[in-house]
């Protein structure tokens, strides 16, 4: 019985140092829109995506106050305290337009400039049969990855978050690395 209880105690611990061990490296994810409901719209569900997609995730909303000014980001200070709190990556959400011929860009973007943006599109706009939404990751402050996802057939904001939760995650399984 000593032996069971020995072997028991080993293992709980072992356990507990495997979980641990593990790094719980998390994904802030930063929705750059003027209206503050299409930020908070995209950011949840693309969270709720990553998240059920085995990429834990954290809506920006809950690190920096509402109204916030999202390039305080980049500061030196603030991604400590980040990396402290598991977050090591982080994925920009910006609406690229309203038409399927936007392309990925290959210039690379520093952290600060890209946070220093503001969107000059809405999630949805009244003509808009389509619209690409860019997805840039950092990781360090250096950019590690950018797409484009096109949603089609919109009619309202709703059937673009909609498009956007039938799209991404077939998106993430066919282009994206987890790096």
């Amino acid at each position: 019985m000593k032996n069971y209880t020995v072997i028991f105690l080993l293992v709980s611990i072992l356990s507990a140092f495997q979980v641990q061990g593990q790094g719980t490296s998390k994904t802030l994810v930063i929705g750059q829109f003027d209206k503050p409901d299409e930020r908070y719209a995209i950011e949840v569900a693309i969270t709720d995506l990553f998240t059920r997609n085995g990429v834990p995730s954290v809506p920006s909303l809950n690190v920096i106050k509402q109204g916030a000014d999202p390039s305080i980001l980049a500061l030196d200070s603030i991604q400590g305290k980040l990396k402290q709190a598991g977050i090591d990556r982080i994925a920009i959400v910006n609406v690229r337009g309203y038409d399927r011929r936007f392309k990925v860009s290959d210039k690379e973007t520093s952290l600060k400039d890209i946070l220093g943006r503001t969107s000059i599109y809405h999630i949805y706009r009244e003509e808009a049969t389509s619209v690409s939404f860019e997805f840039t990751f950092y990781k360090e402050n250096k950019m590690v990855f950018r797409d484009i996802l096109k949603c089609g057939n919109i009619s309202d904001r709703d059937s673009v978050i909609k498009r956007i939760r039938k799209k991404l995650p077939k998106r993430m399984a066919k282009k994206w690395s987890r790096n």
